[in-house]
């Protein structure tokens, strides 16, 4: 009966992630069948590497939205590919390190003081495209799609139905945000009439995901290595969030490089299949905070069943009829989140601004993104997230640091 039970409580893992896992895909242009095979895929080759003693699962990384946007825009999706899988095998280099220097290295490359404002510009370098689509309009707010004043109802309803489920709700539900406010902003997208499920009528019951392999384009690879910083850091923050949960230390235990390398490798495949880079999921890992059921074997089953649910075509198509304001009002959440992460890392780790050093970087690394500030020499260019994170790591390992006060 045990044995039964295992893969339901997979099922339901898969979910929990499910609103967010398909909302990255949406976002930045790539195929949620795609996504699905990737997340499932990238999670059974975690815990090959791991030898499957996490309780983790591994889906979208929101992380690198914006950077696949601008990739698939400029140099297209194989190139945007390529660029992601090279920055997976960062993720590789940094579990080495770790391997051979231990994992006080990651502190001292990537401290606070860098990763807060980094993750913060990962936020806002979004927000006008969140509200441009809660406004009805295309990420770029060049055309209108649906009415403003529909399209502000719809994406106001998602966004209050997302907020008020993650405040007030209890139980499993409390970790399903983002499905809620899909599900409500659906419904009422349903009830204006803007919903087309043509695609849905066209597509086959079964159907083999539609990968893209990739293709390797210099300036695409530059651009995208700098963005596996966030998402690096977010590993160890999550792991050490479950490790907390079930009592073990996994630091230890497969061991931080284990872990890294797992989800770096992950990246990798996803990337090579044509789906987003993959991270750990905080939604799955309250879930398994929620059932104390720490067995890692549930996450082979989740795994299993979004590998199952990839191949189901009609789903796919159902994905892609989710209109432009349900997903921008549940971006204005979404997008502002992440900057308040970057900004708690600046204060749960108590930076001091007032230390001209600090407040140096923070303060350069804010306004080059914000800004939009490029530098480029030739067909060489580096803008965005890519150039923040170096510029963050430059400027922290070449500033002194500050001298301890001597005492009397």
């Amino acid at each position: 009966m045990k044995r039964l039970f295992i893969p339901l409580q997979g099922a339901q893992m898969l979910f929990v992630a499910f609103g967010a896992l398909v909302l990255m895909p949406l976002l930045s242009g790539l195929d949620t069948s795609v996504a699905l095979f990737t997340a499932g895929f990238g999670t059974l080759l975690f815990q090959i590497i791991t030898k499957r003693q996490v309780p983790i699962f591994l889906a979208s990384s929101f992380a690198f939205i914006a950077p696949i946007m601008y990739g698939v825009q400029t140099w297209g999706i194989p190139a945007t590919m390529g660029g992601l899988m090279v920055a997976g095998f960062v993720y590789v280099l940094l579990g080495l390190m770790v391997k051979v220097k231990g994992s006080g290295f990651i502190h001292k490359l990537l401290p606070p003081v860098v990763v807060g404002p980094v993750i913060i510009i990962i936020g806002l370098g979004l927000a006008p495209m969140a509200v441009n689509m809660a406004l009805g309009k295309t990420g770029d707010g060049s055309s209108v799609i649906v009415e403003q004043e529909i399209a502000l109802f719809i994406s106001l309803m998602s966004l209050a139905t997302t907020v008020l489920i993650a405040v007030f709700a209890k139980g499993v539900l409390k970790l399903m945000p983002i499905l809620a406010g899909i599900l409500v902003g659906y419904g009422f997208s349903l009830a204006f009439g803007i919903v087309d499920f043509s695609p849905v009528a066209q597509a086959s019951w079964l159907s083999v995901p539609k990968f893209v392999a990739p293709e390797f384009h210099w300036q695409a690879i530059l651009f995208m290595i700098p963005v596996a910083i966030a998402p690096a850091v977010e590993h160890i923050g999550d792991l050490l969030a479950i490790s907390n949960v079930t009592g073990k230390d996994y630091f230890k235990k497969p061991g931080l490089h284990r872990t890294l390398t797992g989800d770096g490798v992950a990246t990798i495949a996803a990337s090579a299949l044509g789906g987003p880079p993959n991270t750990t999921y905080s939604e799955v890992t309250g879930a398994v905070t929620l059932t104390k059921n720490f067995d890692p074997r549930i996450m082979t089953w989740t795994a299993i069943t979004a590998i199952t649910l990839a191949f189901i075509g009609k789903l796919g198509a159902l994905m892609q009829t989710i209109p432009l304001p349900v997903m921008g009002g549940i971006m204005c959440l979404l997008f502002g989140s992440i900057a308040a992460v970057g900004l708690n890392t600046l204060i749960r780790n108590q930076v001091d601004l007032n230390e001209p050093r600090n407040l140096s970087i923070v303060g350069v690394t804010l306004v080059f993104g914000i800004g939009g500030m490029a530098f480029g020499i030739g067909e060489f260019s580096l803008t965005g997230i890519s150039l923040c994170g170096l510029v963050a790591i430059v400027m922290n390992l070449v500033l002194p640091m500050p001298k301890e006060p001597q005492a009397d």
